[in-house]
């Protein structure tokens, strides 16, 4: 059974610094595309980082420059470096298979409360 463990999240003033961390069981995260996403509320879950079975990443532009997703492919785990974080950073993050496919579960989310 596929599981995602994220950690890391917590209360940080504007341009402070967090990593997540992404511990997957059931799944070798290597093989997959994996993502780190935010749901902020009221607001539509978005793909912030990705990063592809080939290495390759991406990043969406509001993150693009700031946020660096990694993998340890020792530990099964995908990380999220933080770095110049902005009220509107804020949000529940999680990490997931981009393939929609897969979107059918989440795990149970970190919280990233970005305020002065």
């Amino acid at each position: 059974q596929v599981q995602f463990v994220e950690s890391g999240g917590g209360l940080v003033q504007p341009g402070g610094s967090l990593r997540l961390s992404c511990a997957a069981s059931g799944i070798t995260v290597r093989f997959y595309d994996m993502g780190w996403y935010r749901q902020a509320p009221g607001k539509q879950r978005e793909l912030v980082a990705g990063i592809f079975s080939t290495s390759i990443t991406n990043y969406a532009d509001s993150v693009k420059g700031r946020f660096t997703i990694s993998r340890d492919n020792a530990n099964n785990t995908v990380y999220l470096q933080m770095n110049s974080l902005k009220s509107e950073d804020t949000a529940v993050y999680s990490c997931n298979r981009m393939a929609t496919k897969y979107h059918d579960y989440w795990g149970q989310g970190t919280q990233v409360t970005v305020s002065s």
